[in-house]
């Protein structure tokens, strides 16, 4: 954009506009800026950053004539209108809740949005970029929309629907930015009529008129005029609708002004709840000093404030201000005549300024007042009250049907009685004394006015004064009417007083358990005594309640004997005749119906008992029609549950229900369900209610499945089975699982499994497997009895395993084994504290808490090393563990006769998941179990076995298998003993070729952990020597030397051939390809170097 004023100006709005939009998300917080963007003078291409605006308008105008391009820009400014409304629901922080999706099949969308082009771009701009079935919405991934963004795009929707909107209308300021767009709309005029258009010319006093066509000025200069303005509101008016003061104007109806109520009345409708209304300017009113709102009525000369009525009547009620002289204003001459409260011209209610209906009787503010004379006739089908008896009759009657007065015959005179009373004309209430309003309903007399006052309303002339009397002015015949206003008001008053206190004796009521309408029937009955309706309904109401059904009773054996009695009255009322033979001695009625129709029929006596007739025959026909045909029966029940009909039916059933509850209740116990039993319907609901089967079908295929031949299923293994599933052949493999470890056959529902593998067996084998487990062998054997599941080695699967397991074993296993199972699951979370330690005399472990070498075990109550592990001498006291193992060797007699078989002993295994240490050499079968922690691992270098498959790193292996470092004994015993010594010659290490001269023995006498009848035990190794050996056997003898290796880190890659160079270098992942013309030397110099940057085993026990 350029660096013009008016792109200056354009970008100063928009970031503003924008701003507010994208915070508030209301259209109407903008509006002003809107205009402002409109008005600018720039080209379209570059007001529009985001919207391909000109692209938008040719699309939707090209190839038409001038009435379809109007049209087609109509339709356009209705679409912009709909997606303005998506944006600001984008922005608006109460978002909608549907507000990621668009709908295609909305009619709104398909009408509007959907019928224009370019649409759908605004949406996808907006963000509806992932394409449904029914419609558009926002990428999954995407959780807010972007307001800054939506709210850019937004103000561009805007501002192309007010500048469409304008030209429309004909005032947009600069049409001439439109000339290469809309080409057929905006033509140019001759100068002559630019001229004219800016002079004026209409004639005085005629309203302006908009332009058909927008006119161009170009070859003219432009005059010194000021600019048009933009669609000013016009002035305060009346509303449309109801003629008060208007405060909106509805550019799409016509330019009709509506007040606020109207407004909102009128524009619900979903046609024209779209539209665009423009408030109203209203001329500046001075408003009240204490307010600030409502105009001004009182000024008060004494603390010289100017304020409205209601602000006056609050602030002179203080007694200071009480005396304060005030002025009453006139009221400014307006349009409406509502700037004041009105009075209703039906009901002479008072009613505020706002309110557009009466508060009373519902009637527009304008209705006219109802008129006591017919002057034309009223429509046949209708019905009509008649003025002298006031009852309605049809519309078709000439006559009334009581008074046979005419239709259109007016109110008979109030007749003349010679005494001071008279009638009022609208209540009919007999006064005993002249006065111009009624003592019942405050209202008027017939001539207020002085008319034709009868004679019972003129007062008699009062006596001659006495002579020493001051002459007094004649008073007239009748008495001098009030205002209207006044009794009007009195009137409402008094109604308010009354409801006030209705109100208040119904919340103290309620206080004391009373309903609302027992309190309004009690007021009919002692409300012109001074007792409390509350009292009276606790001492009076049992006794007119028991008068009430005296009376029903009565009337039902006057009809049965054929007396009259009231028995024409309650058929009068509408109440339906009693039923031909009445049961002897009348109607059994209760205390709660008479309270019943007592409260319907408002307390009337009367009236009650004709309403406790007519519910108690309802209530014997419906009886009835349920099957109960015995009048008294259901009399008697119906006065039992005092006229409930349910509780009625629970009596009249019970009897025929007894040989059922007997039934029910014995104690012999209920026959077993026989599938093949001859009643199939029967067995079905004995199964619907015993099993709550889901379906009447699932339980005919559990007889079917219970009836199949050669099979021994037992009812509960088939309701299980059938509640899961209602595939017959998923069934039958349900209840036919083979379990794994015993091979039996049983139903799924008695098998069971464990999360860590999809095995499942049986409820014993699972019982059996895991007690022998728990009794007999280490935690790390509770594994599935079928598939060894899962690898216990793994520390994650062990903790979420054993979590599981504790809840499975809980209802399995015995008490006493499940004890046990929590005793050693807690020594195994002990063995992983830093302080925990093993004794090396028995198989107890404990913490030691302390920081000294010698540790007394809790059990044995022997003592150890906490360091070595071994056995306490008091030579170990303040030396360390390899000084006392050096001054062993050279003093100790029994370890000299040991020779290198207790120096093996002396550096055997140790565990290096729970540092317990073995008196073992390390020959023999290098995959070690450790008997406390059940960790298998290699014992040359402490690596651990994997059974599955392990986490390093391009490892294929999937059986049992461990990487083992080159330095290992793994793979060192497989050299010969002249190979190692002559790589222990090569770093200059000493070793030993012949025996102690303690050493006596011909047989190996190193301990190793062997396997005898499944058991594995520590015994001596006893093959034969060999001189040259240091009196141990070639395996024991190789062992030693590799130990030695060992613990001078010396690497046995110097002495590889090529092809153990290769074969390492395989092992550990490097390329071992040969150049081509590659000489031996180099190839094995450059192996040796790649294999020698590889370390040596990091676990490897080195005792330097």
């Amino acid at each position: 954009m350029g660096d013009s004023p008016e792109s200056v100006q354009m970008e100063e709005v928009r970031q503003t506009a924008q701003s507010l939009l994208a915070s508030s998300g209301s259209a109407q917080d903008v509006k002003a800026q809107v205009l402002t963007l409109a008005s600018i003078a720039l080209p379209v291409s570059e007001k529009y950053r985001h919207l391909t605006a000109e692209e938008m308008l040719k699309e939707n105008t090209a190839g038409r004539s001038k009435p379809e391009v109007l049209e087609s820009l109509s339709r356009l400014v209705k679409a912009l209108s709909i997606l303005e409304k998506y944006g600001c629901n984008l922005t608006s922080p109460s978002r909608p809740r549907y507000w990621r999706s668009v709908k295609h099949n909305n009619p709104v969308f398909r009408t509007t949005v959907d019928a224009i082009k370019g649409g759908r771009r605004v949406l996808f701009l907006y963000g509806y970029t992932n394409q449904q079935i029914d419609g558009l919405s926002f990428p999954d991934e995407v959780s807010e929309p972007d307001c800054d963004g939506v709210a850019a795009v937004t103000l561009e929707v805007m501002t192309l629907r007010t500048e469409v909107d304008m030209l429309l209308k004909g005032i947009h300021p600069h049409p001439e930015c439109f000339k290469d767009i809309l080409p057929c709309l905006v033509q140019q005029e001759k100068p002559e009529d630019v001229v004219l258009k800016l002079l004026g010319d209409r004639g005085e006093g005629e309203p302006a008129r908009p332009a058909p066509l927008l006119v161009k000025p170009t070859p003219l200069p432009r005059l010194p005029q000021p600019p048009k303005p933009l669609a000013a509101p016009p002035a305060v008016s009346e509303c449309n609708l109801c003629g008060g003061a208007s405060s909106l104007v509805c550019p799409s109806c016509s330019d009709k002004p509506f007040c606020d109520a109207c407004d909102d009345l009128y524009h619900r409708h979903p046609s024209r709840a779209d539209h665009k209304r423009d408030k109203i300017l209203k001329t500046q009113q001075e408003t009240c000093s204490i307010c600030g709102i409502s105009s001004v009525h009182i000024q008060c000369s004494t603390c010289i404030q100017r304020l409205c009525s209601n602000c006056d009547r609050l602030f002179h009620s203080h007694p200071d201000r009480r005396g304060h002289s005030r002025t009453k204003l006139a009221a400014a001459a307006t349009a409406s005549p509502s700037l004041s409260t009105w009075e209703c011209a039906h009901c002479t209610t008072l009613n505020e300024t706002r309110a557009v209906l009466c508060t009373t009787c519902d009637r527009p503010r304008l209705a006219t007042p109802a008129i006591s004379v017919q002057d034309g006739p009223q429509s046949q089908n209708t019905e009509w009250k008649c003025k002298s008896c006031t009852v309605v009759n049809q519309g078709s009657s000439i006559l009334c049907s009581v008074c046979e007065r005419p239709r259109l015959a007016d109110r008979p005179p109030v007749p003349v009685d010679l005494g001071s009373k008279w009638t009022c004309q609208f209540c009919t209430f007999v006064n005993s004394k002249p006065s111009a309003a009624c003592e019942m309903c405050s209202l008027p007399s017939k001539d207020s006015a002085g008319l034709s006052v009868p004679l019972p309303l003129q007062q008699p002339p009062p006596p001659p004064p006495p002579a020493f009397a001051k002459e007094q002015p004649e008073s007239g015949g009748k008495p001098q009417p009030m205002p209207r206003a006044n009794l009007d008001q009195k009137r409402q008053k008094t109604m308010r007083e009354d409801g006030l206190a209705l109100i208040h004796r119904i919340k103290e009521a309620e206080k004391r358990g009373v309903s609302p309408e027992e309190v309004y029937a009690a007021l009919s009955m002692c409300g012109g005594s001074s007792v409390s309706p509350c009292d009276w309904l606790t001492s009076e109401l049992p006794h007119l309640l028991d008068e009430i059904c005296a009376m029903a009773a009565s009337v039902q054996l006057n009809y049965r004997a054929g007396g009259g009695g009231t028995q024409p009255v309650v058929e009068g009322d509408g109440c339906v005749p009693p039923e031909p033979n009445p049961p002897a001695g009348g109607a059994k009625l209760s205390r709660a119906e008479a309270k019943l129709a007592w409260l319907a029929a408002g307390g009337d006596k009367e009236k009650a008992v004709r309403q406790l007739l007519r519910d108690r025959q309802v209530k014997m026909r419906e009886l009835h029609s349920l099957g109960f045909q015995d009048k008294a029966q259901c009399e008697e029940a119906l006065r039992q549950s005092g006229g409930d009909v349910k509780g009625a039916l629970s009596l009249l059933q019970r009897p025929l229900m007894e040989p059922f509850h007997q039934r029910i209740w014995l104690d012999q116990p209920e026959p077993p369900i026989n599938p093949k039993h001859p009643d199939k319907q029967r067995m079905c609901r004995r199964l619907l209610a015993l099993y709550d089967l889901p379906s009447w079908g699932r339980c005919e295929l559990a007889l079917s499945l219970l009836q199949e031949p050669d099979v021994n299923y037992s009812l509960e293994d088939v309701v299980q089975a059938v509640k899961e599933s209602q595939d017959r052949e998923f069934i039958r493999r349900l209840l036919n699982t083979e379990c794994p470890v015993c091979l039996s056959i049983f139903p799924r529902s008695k098998m069971q499994s464990l999360t860590s593998c999809q095995c499942s067996v049986c409820h014993e084998c699972f019982r059996q497997h895991f007690t022998i487990a728990v009794r007999d062998k280490h935690i790390r054997d509770m594994v599935c009895p079928a598939c060894s599941e899962p690898d216990i080695n793994d520390p994650e699967q062990l903790d979420s395993y054993f979590s599981t397991l504790d809840i499975q074993l809980r209802d399995c296993l015995e008490l006493e084994v499940y004890d046990l199972f929590h005793k050693k699951l807690t020594e195994h979370a002990l063995m992983k504290d830093p302080k925990f330690l093993w004794c090396c005399h028995c198989t107890s472990g404990f913490i030691n808490d302390g920081n000294q070498l010698k540790v007394t075990c809790p059990s044995c109550r022997k003592s150890f090393c906490a360091q070595c592990k071994k056995p306490w001498e008091p030579q170990h006291q303040d030396v360390s563990c390899e000084q006392f193992q050096l001054w062993k060797r050279e003093n100790d007699p029994e370890y000299q006769r040991q020779g290198l078989a207790g120096y093996l002993r002396d550096n055997g295994i140790t565990c290096p998941e729970c540092k317990f240490q073995y008196a073992l050499t390390k020959g023999g079968c290098m995959h070690f179990t450790c008997s406390q922690c059940r960790h298998q691992f290699c014992s040359g270098c402490n690596n651990p076995y994997y059974k599955t498959e392990c986490k390093v790193p391009r490892c294929k292996f999937s059986g049992l298998h461990a990487h083992h470092p080159r330095d290992c004994l793994f793979y060192l015993r497989d050299w010969d003993a002249d190979q190692l010594q002559a790589l222990l010659q090569r770093g200059g290490v000493a070793f030993n070729t012949d025996p102690s001269n303690e050493t006596q023995n011909d047989a190996c006498g190193v301990m190793e952990q062997k396997d005898e009848g499944g058991q594995q035990t520590d015994s001596p190794c006893g093959v034969q020597t060999q001189p040259g050996q240091a009196g141990l056997c070639m395996k024991h003898y190789k062992e030693y030397l590799v130990s030695l290796i060992n613990d001078n880190c010396l690497d046995p890659a110097v002495l590889y051939k090529t092809q153990e160079l290769v074969t390492a270098c395989e092992r550990h992942q490097l390329d071992a390809t040969r150049t081509d013309g590659e000489d031996d030397n180099v190839y094995n110099a450059r192996l040796l170097k790649k294999l020698m940057e590889v370390p040596l085993g990091e676990k490897v026990p080195r005792n330097k």
